[in-house]
């Protein structure tokens, strides 16, 4: 990561109050720390900090900060956060870590993807970004603003896992490698409903006539188990009225 230069004050107004008085002043209120040296109040040009973080191909910036009227102007540190209004966007408060050029860091770097995966263009997949930001560990020069992963070759069910990304020289990246990063969902398929049991025709004519001679009865259609309950209590007491009678005929 190449450094730019930026250039900072120290900042005299804190608090809610102070802040606000500042930024109404086209000031922008920071605070540098570092490992060995206790944290410092700044204060930065809001329209210069505004053209560097557009230039920029992501927030994870190293810069040269010259901080004014200071006995240790020069200060090589790595922008940590950066807080936006939620409304405006504009920004609000910077967090410089200060760095030294011979010593390793870990910060997170964000990944962004490169290309279309086949999963998407003709699979029907959907591209699901797991992890936005990966933990890496480098030189302050080494470090990355961005990792841009390929996933052209990407086929539907597929993923990218931390194992799998090939880090820039110098950049070692941290974490479990079997971590998934990136990967193509597979479409949802829908169930098909249920056919509707088959009837057969003479079934289906038999049913009909019945609909249409209720109909015309003007009387409401007996289902067809009804009707066998009906012959069935019916046979009992036929049984029993012809019984008197065959035995009148035995004694005659």
């Amino acid at each position: 990561m190449k450094s730019v230069p930026l250039k900072a004050a120290p900042r005299a107004l804190t608090g809610r109050g102070g802040v606000k008085k500042l930024r109404a002043q086209g000031r922008v209120p920071a605070v540098i720390y570092g490992r060995n040296v206790p944290a410092e109040n700044l204060e930065l040009d809001a329209r210069e900090l505004r053209n560097l973080l557009l230039h920029s191909a992501s927030e994870n910036i190293l810069v040269d900060l010259e901080i004014q009227n200071h006995q240790r102007a020069k200060r090589l540190a790595i922008v940590q956060e950066v807080q936006h209004h939620p409304l405006t966007g504009d920004v609000l408060h910077v967090d410089f870590h200060e760095v030294s050029e011979n010593e390793k860091v870990t910060m997170m770097v964000p990944v962004e993807t490169v290309g279309e995966a086949i999963g998407v263009k003709t699979g029907g997949g959907v591209l699901e970004h797991v992890l936005f930001k990966i933990k890496v560990r480098a030189l302050p020069k080494d470090l990355p603003e961005q990792i841009l992963v390929d996933v052209s070759h990407l086929q539907a069910g597929q993923s990218i896992h931390l194992g799998d990304i090939q880090p820039p020289p110098g950049v070692e990246i941290l974490g479990d490698k079997s971590i998934s990063v990136i990967s193509i969902a597979t479409p949802r398929v829908e169930e098909a409903p249920a056919a509707a049991e088959a009837v057969a025709p003479g079934e289906v004519e038999m049913i009909k006539e019945k609909k249409e001679a209720a109909a015309e009865a003007g009387a409401p259609e007996k289902p067809e188990k009804a009707e066998k309950a009906e012959k069935a209590a019916a046979a009992p007491t036929a049984e029993k009225k012809s019984a008197p009678a065959a035995e009148k005929k035995k004694q005659a």
